[in-house]
């Protein structure tokens, strides 16, 4: 996650969470715990998929949704969620707002 200011210039980069090969477990509580702490204006969170396939997954739709509510309730705003592939992955954009 890449925590801003309001000039939207990164403060400090945090890794939330390591994932396994198939699954990174990151609940809404802990993405905005870090960002609270740093009194972020807005959050950029990104990930990675190992298959190299940028395209956003169910899983990531779906919590995408989850940190997009609890950003607006914390007033803090989510500007994207990255996924982050490999060359040869599948073309276009990787962001999921």
């Amino acid at each position: 996650m890449l925590c801003l200011n309001r000039k939207n210039r990164l403060m400090k980069r945090i890794e939330v969470t390591s994932g396994t090969a198939t699954a990174a477990l990151a609940h809404p509580r802990e993405v905005f715990r870090e960002a609270v702490r740093e009194t972020a204006a807005a959050v950029v969170c990104v990930h990675n998929h190992p298959s190299g396939d940028p395209a956003p997954s169910t899983a990531d739709i779906h919590v995408t949704r989850q940190l997009r509510e609890a950003a607006r309730t914390l007033d803090i705003e989510l500007l994207d969620h990255v996924i982050v592939g490999q060359a040869g992955g599948r073309p276009g954009r990787t962001g999921l707002l």
